[in-house]
């Protein structure tokens, strides 16, 4: 495998730093990944050089984090840009805000910088120059933690003492999730305690950022388990009490075969792929949020939940709105919630109806939640089928064409604007959409029909 520009970044600079007298080596879930054969993403560096001796040795740098010794280092590689953050050695004050230290000591101990990081598996260091001399990747690894040994037993644990960890930084307590999701790794018997018993300081951590690792969680391939364990660590109860009231809400057994809403809802999470959009994989999070308010049942007839797309938009609006996304991903998120239930009538529409039905923006995203949603219940695809097989029968111009009659048509027959002007271009457009009216005339004599009917 050909090494990456980034690799390449990261081992200029150790070589470097080396040559200049200092230790340096790659840091972090970089190294992780190499002893796990898997392609990293960031290659970072931690050294005994000081940050101003950092910004002095290199071109072009960037001191993003002078307080905790963070630099970025600028190269260009194959004519691209390539951005590695060199970061000194350190130990950690105390932490007053349950995110970062008051304040930091730089350090020429390597092992004491180790001490201060999260958990074993992210917490070694690896030596490329070693690396080149032996071929071996084991031998050229600093391990002061037992980070290998964890790899190899798929065990997140926290370095040193958990409580210490998760207080010092409260967001660990997902990121710990996070991983053991990712890896399909066990979390330490201590290390889940301790996670359990501080849950709910994780109220203490930036919206943004439990908004990013729930996102993480939900796209990297294993959203399932990873809210498996926000349930069995009570952290889930903390970060989407909407979503941790989904236990126990009885459905439909006709329509839901698979159990309560909870568990409808990890079966569409179980079967996202890694990869997949944010907005979707929060859509199929929240599809069906609105439900335990709504439920109700009045033997003989069946459980319902009346209202309860649009009670669940409002709830998932909220829920969006305090995890700070933006009015974009709001907006597609909150119309998979909308409009997951009408595919029901997609058989019965009428041709206006469904095309306007199919200019939903990233309508791929409606279909996949769909299909999800019936996979993870009664399993019948013919809906789905329909819908996605009419999709790709319609030309782009028929679902979206361009308009026979139009404000100004209205307005130089000699209507004034109105509030009916609305009213009597939909009546237009859908004529057209269904294929009734194919010029503007046709479409101007519906308009004067309707409105001498109206009259």
């Amino acid at each position: 495998m050909a090494t990456a520009p980034p690799q390449i970044a990261a081992e200029r600079i150790v070589e470097r730093l080396r040559v200049a007298g200092f230790e340096a080596y790659f840091a972090g879930g970089c190294v992780r990944d190499l002893l796990l054969g898997v392609s990293a993403k960031d290659f970072d560096v931690a050294t005994s050089a000081h940050p101003d001796t950092v910004l002095a040795m290199f071109p072009k740098t960037f001191a993003v984090g002078a307080h905790f010794g963070v630099v970025l280092v600028c190269q260009e590689i194959d004519g691209a840009e390539i951005v590695t953050e060199v970061a000194t050695f350190r130990s950690d004050g105390v932490y007053l805000d349950g995110r970062h230290p008051a304040e930091v000591r730089f350090s020429s101990n390597v092992r004491e910088d180790v001490l201060r990081r999260d958990f074993t598996i992210n917490g070694m260091m690896f030596d490329p120059i070693l690396h080149k001399q032996t071929c071996s990747l084991t031998s050229s690894v600093l391990d002061y933690v037992g980070g290998q040994s964890d790899l190899r037993d798929g065990i997140i644990r926290a370095i040193g003492e958990p409580h210490r960890r998760f207080e010092e930084d409260k967001l660990r307590m997902l990121r710990a999730v996070r991983f053991a999701a990712r890896f399909e790794y066990a979390i330490e018997t201590e290390t889940e305690r301790a996670i359990r018993q501080l849950a709910s300081g994780i109220a203490q951590v930036s919206r943004e950022r439990v908004r990013d690792e729930l996102t993480r969680m939900l796209t990297e391939g294993h959203a399932r388990r990873a809210f498996e364990l926000l349930d069995r660590t009570s952290l889930l109860r903390q970060v989407l009490p909407e979503i941790d009231k989904l236990h126990g809400v009885e459905q439909p057994p006709e329509y839901h075969p698979e159990g309560d809403v909870w568990i409808h809802t990890l079966m569409l999470l179980e079967k996202l792929p890694a990869g997949a959009s944010p907005t979707l994989a929060w859509g199929a999070l929240l599809h069906d949020v609105g439900k335990p308010a709504t439920f109700s049942h009045n033997p003989p007839d069946r459980i319902r939940f009346n209202g309860h797309v649009e009670v669940g938009v409002r709830i998932a609006h909220a829920i969006l709105r305090r995890l700070r996304f933006s009015n974009e991903e709001c907006s597609q998120i909150l119309s998979l919630v909308e409009n997951h239930m009408r595919f029901g009538d997609v058989e019965k529409m009428k041709d206006s109806t469904l095309k306007r039905f199919f200019r939903l923006p990233k309508f791929d995203e409606h279909l996949a939640l769909h299909r999800l949603d019936c996979l993870s219940s009664h399993g019948d695809l013919s809906l789905y089928e329909f819908a996605r097989r009419r999709r790709e029968e319609l030309p782009e111009e028929e679902v979206r064409p361009k308009l026979l009659v139009t404000g100004r048509d209205l307005i130089a027959a000699g209507y004034q604007p109105g509030p009916q002007f609305k009213e009597m271009l939909a009546l237009a457009e859908d004529a057209q959409l269904e294929g009734r009216i194919r010029t503007k005339e046709e479409g101007l004599a519906l308009i004067r029909k309707q409105m001498t009917i109206a009259k």
